[in-house]
């Protein structure tokens, strides 16, 4: 079971309160503002700034 489509909508960035969405995987919800990965658990959001794991920087 993913996470639902009405769940990601209403969610948001608890750092910075900016859309987020999640990646390819549905492993995780990523912010492209703050570089943030947030863990999806057992279809859970894992939404704590202090748990979340930065973005591999491309380049």
């Amino acid at each position: 079971m993913a996470i639902s489509k009405d769940l990601l909508e209403i969610l948001v960035c608890p750092k910075c309160k900016g859309n987020i969405y999640i990646n390819e995987a549905q492993d995780g919800i990523i912010c492209d503002n703050c570089k943030l990965l947030y863990e999806v658990r057992d279809d859970i959001p894992v939404m704590l700034i202090d748990d979340a794991k930065p973005l591999p920087s491309q380049g």
